[in-house]
């Protein structure tokens, strides 16, 4: 056995277990389970993948308890789950959905596992490019509340959303389109114009802060770079298995 084996062998011994809280949508957590088994090939070589627990959940109630705002049996679904995979092993959470975040403090609360937070990573990427001002695509709930953009104003970010129509119809392209398997171009078109109008307002970049934003908009579609908060959430994920990152 080579030494590059040994050492690939002796890293997987120490990969730590990570529960995923999925299914908001399946799209986009089957992205989530794709990135982060290609991103230990990449670490591990050979035969090696992710140790995951998934739980998925149905997205039809969560979606209608959303439109309810009945946040308080949101968080008590979630927490549900992040106990489940506690139970089976977890020893980190991860929660692939940008909206779920929400509740996010009551799931780290109840289980007192490490939750890997996707705005935190998201973050940390965009510093990492020197930029400063950035757009924000997502819910209405991701794109106008602060339990979400905070984190990126924490992080020394200026955060530039659509307007109130944009909003609305940026929203309405995610639960009645992505989330149901739709990529029209007509969509990716707006999603385009949007970028556009807020690239002229001075964003430098655009985050795609929906996980399933990323399934229709990719790089060549923006003028400005794109973080993909699925590919930047996962590969998070990765360096926790690793144990490369404290979270």
């Amino acid at each position: 056995m080579s030494t590059e084996q040994r050492t690939a062998n002796q890293r997987t011994l120490q990969q730590r277990t990570l529960g995923i809280i999925g299914g908001m949508s399946w799209e986009s957590t089957q992205s989530y389970y794709r990135l982060i088994n290609e991103g230990i090939k990449s670490e591990l070589g050979n035969l090696h993948s992710a140790d995951l627990l998934i739980h998925s959940v149905d997205f039809a109630p969560i979606g209608t308890l959303q439109a309810q705002g009945a946040w308080d049996e949101l968080g008590a679904m979630m927490v549900s789950s992040g106990k489940r995979l506690q139970a089976a092993g977890a020893q980190g959470l991860l929660i692939a959905t940008n909206t779920m975040h929400k509740v996010m403090d009551e799931v780290q609360a109840a289980t007192g596992l490490p939750i890997i937070h996707i705005a935190d990573a998201t973050a940390a990427a965009i510093k990492q490019q020197g930029l400063t001002k950035v757009a924000l695509l997502g819910t209405e709930f991701t794109m106008t509340e602060d339990f979400y953009k905070q984190h990126l104003i924490d992080a020394g970010l200026q955060v530039l959303i659509p307007d109130t129509e944009a909003r609305a119809e940026v929203h309405r392209i995610i639960y009645d389109e992505l989330c149901q398997g739709q990529f029209l171009d007509s969509s990716r078109q707006y999603y385009c114009q949007v970028i556009t109008d807020l690239a002229e307002q001075g964003a430098e970049g655009v985050i795609l802060g929906c996980t399933e934003i990323g399934l229709l908009i990719k790089q060549a579609d923006s003028p400005i770079p794109v973080f993909d908060t699925t590919a930047i959430h996962a590969a998070a994920a990765v360096d926790f298995l690793l144990g490369n990152a404290n979270f």
